[in-house]
């Protein structure tokens, strides 16, 4: 698995971390279930770019010819 597929794994267990953080302490069951949703699409999309942008430099080879 490449680099930014595994820090996009990474971060997706973080996020489930938090959201089972809040929902123990109550406070997920205070929120609209609609602001979750969304909340949850925009941390993801942040990690997507994230993960894309640390996935390291695209290097061009040269080739000498003769």
């Amino acid at each position: 698995m490449k680099w930014a597929g595994m820090y996009l794994v990474g971060f997706v267990v973080v996020i489930g971390g938090v959201l089972a953080a809040l929902w123990k302490l109550g406070i997920l069951a205070r929120v609209d279930p609609v602001w979750i949703v969304i909340a949850v699409v925009i941390v993801l999309g942040i990690g997507i770019m994230i993960s894309v942008s640390a996935s390291g430099t695209k290097e061009n080879i040269q080739i000498d010819r003769k």
